[in-house]
């Protein structure tokens, strides 16, 4: 038995030669991720913005609009919510895959709002491609979202703090299998249109309070299905091509973060897709093999929106300076975040899932003015320590944090554009993050723009 398998294993290296097949191949070009590695609203526009300028292919893989991205480019502040912030780049093609979930009046509203403030996206309809894949967010999902809300505050007191942009009920369409896709629409409007009544019907006998107008919706997605149509496109057959043709720059942008993780987050406060390096995947058809390098943002603080266990929150003086100073608003809704320090054991727990390859570290210039920082370093319920990041929002909730502080710079960092320009307060600051992740700061910011985002290696 042990001759024939040493023959047969000979035989293969022997053909080898002649069965190129057989030897193992390199992938060609690979994906790089950007990723929030805390609960989102970390800046990942601005990183992303920065990739994004010499990418050839931008896309979006989960999520929807109820993502927000915030870009400034020529003094001009660009919001993205469906739309991959790369759009910007009039030489890369940008990309929303299987994934995403697409609200189409959303889509193409954005797109007029943005067109208005200035020349960024001109011609964008000609650098957009959507799978054909993409499952579509319809008006009664978002009115069905607003009712689940409101149903949970009266029940149980508390809501999860959803954008009410029908996100949820979308994702819970496809799930239960009774979902339309983007193919759907730019194919027979007939048969659409029957199982769109279908879909409307089912959420009318669950709700029977919903307010739906079927049939002007239906209306306007006849006309929204003719500007679709051209953006249309086979997702796996493009991104295959992407992936094993000509030398081509690759960028994913996620939405929401790794603690807003369906599977990883602090469910139930949680979106309702993987937002973590798995969504990349299976929200673009990209084999594991294909994935580079994945980069986290990491904001100098920690900041949630909505409701939910927030262990270094700080509802306090310091919490306002970082919310005022931070001008820490939602980009989607509008909605004030709430502000603490920097959570190490959270940021930790995001790169075991993640495997960050570096990070971006933001919005370190509203620090400035603090005479000593605070960083959360490890988790402690009735004494005991955690190992790990907890399941449970009960225990998270009665989670007690160990603080390591460190001094403030005092100073103004905005003008800096080395890590050597920084004070040297602001280096131990960055190096303190290191050592504990054991993963390398790759940029850091200290302002708005582009330029402010200092590259360290």
């Amino acid at each position: 038995n042990h001759y024939t398998q040493s023959n047969i294993f000979i035989g293969i290296i022997n053909n080898d030669k002649c069965c190129p097949l057989r030897v193992p191949k390199e992938p060609q070009n690979k994906v790089t991720v950007v990723l929030g590695a805390q609960w989102g609203d970390e800046g990942k526009g601005k990183v992303v913005d920065l990739l994004a300028m010499d990418a050839d292919i931008v896309c979006r893989c989960q999520g929807g609009n109820n993502a927000g991205h915030t870009v400034v480019v020529d003094s001009v502040e660009y919001d993205f919510h469906l739309l991959p912030s790369g759009v910007l780049n009039k030489k890369a093609v940008s990309f929303i895959g299987n994934g995403v979930v697409i609200h189409l009046p959303g889509l193409f509203e954005e797109a007029e709002k943005n067109l208005q403030k200035g020349k960024g996206l001109q011609g964008w309809e000609e650098r957009l491609k959507i799978s054909d894949r993409a499952h579509l967010v319809f008006n009664f999902h978002q009115a069905v979202d607003g009712i689940q809300e409101q149903q949970r505050q009266q029940q149980e007191g508390k809501n999860l703090g959803t954008t009410k942009k029908g996100i949820g009920p979308a994702y819970s369409s496809k799930a239960a299998r009774n979902g339309l896709r983007v193919c759907d629409l730019v194919s027979d409007f007939k048969v659409f249109e029957e199982k769109f009544r279908m879909l409307a019907e089912h959420f009318l006998t669950m709700y029977p309070k919903l307010n739906v107008d079927v049939d002007s919706e239906l209306e306007q997605l006849k006309g929204l299905a003719e500007r679709l149509r051209p953006l249309v496109t086979d997702g796996v057959y493009f991104m295959h091509r992407a992936l094993t043709g000509p030398s081509k720059k690759i960028l994913v942008e996620g939405a929401n973060a790794a603690l807003l993780d369906i599977d990883f987050g602090t469910y139930p406060f949680v979106t309702s897709s993987n937002c973590t390096v798995g969504g990349v995947c299976t929200g673009l058809g990209v084999p594991p093999s294909y994935v580079g390098r994945v980069y986290g943002v990491v904001k100098a603080y920690t900041t949630r929106v909505g409701v939910g266990a927030f262990p270094t929150e700080q509802d306090n003086e310091t919490g306002e300076l970082l919310q005022s100073r931070g001008r820490e608003f939602g980009v989607t809704t509008g909605r004030r975040r709430r502000c603490g320090w920097l959570d190490l054991i959270l940021v930790r727990y995001a790169h075991m899932v993640n495997g960050f390859t570096a990070i971006a570290l933001t919005k370190l210039d509203i620090l400035d003015t603090l005479p000593e920082i605070k960083v959360g370093v490890a988790y402690k319920v009735d004494g005991q320590s955690l190992p790990s990041f907890p399941a449970n929002m009960d225990v998270l909730t009665r989670v007690s944090v160990d603080y390591e502080t460190l001094p403030g710079w005092c100073c103004n960092t905005e003008a800096a554009r080395s890590f050597e320009e920084l004070p040297s307060q602001a280096q131990s600051y960055i190096r303190f993050i290191e050592d504990f992740l054991q993963v390398p700061v790759k940029w850091v910011g200290v302002g708005k723009s582009r330029e402010s985002m200092i590259k360290l290696f």
